[in-house]
């Protein structure tokens, strides 16, 4: 059974089409995949550009140190928004440099209530509302309460550098040296407790 010249030609448009059909397939499968590949490079490189400009711009300048007892007041001026936009906050009566974590704690931070202030009482109590005592004793929180504050200063402790201790009303500020080692001062204990030790 021979078929006839017009079913040949049938068969070759056709299987020609169901080639160019799956070519056709191919080729559009392959421009989408590319135009991914182009859209994810390009939002690759805009990360990347925008990750080294913040860095060029935000360059993480090393503050000299400060040594330094300061009252509820002096405190507040370091809230990040001054000119070398140093952030310390205090804890458990002791005031931390956080400027390393100022992302957090500098303004527009999620935790900028507490720069500059006393976040005792919000560690404490799971509030970022900052408390506008001008000295807060933290006598009317629970055990639990203070608990969390004692390791939330261990944490500040091991993360931060220590400046110095908030001074309640009528204290006098501590005179630190420059020879004294950095790490004075970083027991909880109280008075009492250091003269049986």
């Amino acid at each position: 059974m021979a078929s006839s010249p017009e079913t040949n030609i049938m068969d070759e448009e056709n299987s020609g089409s169901a080639s160019g059909f799956g070519s056709d397939i191919f080729v559009m499968f392959s421009l989408t995949n590319l135009f991914i590949v182009a859209v994810l490079v390009f939002v690759f490189y805009k990360l990347y550009c925008k990750l080294i400009k913040s860095s060029i711009e935000n360059p993480a300048i090393e503050l000299p140190k400060i040594r330094k007892d300061m009252t509820v007041a002096e405190l507040r001026q370091f809230d990040g928004t001054q000119h070398d936009g140093r952030v310390l906050v205090a804890v458990n009566g002791f005031i931390f440099d956080v400027t390393r974590g100022r992302r957090f704690y500098g303004p527009g931070g999620p935790y900028a209530a507490f720069g500059g202030r006393d976040a005792s009482r919000g560690f404490a109590t799971f509030s970022i509302t900052p408390s506008n005592k001008e000295y807060d004793d933290l006598s009317d929180l629970n055990s639990m309460e203070m608990e969390s504050v004692k390791e939330w200063e261990a944490q500040f402790r091991e993360k931060y550098d220590l400046v110095g201790r908030l001074l309640k009303p009528g204290d006098e500020p501590r005179n630190y040296s420059d020879e004294e080692p950095d790490d004075t001062d970083h027991s909880t204990n109280t008075a009492d407790e250091k003269k049986v030790n």
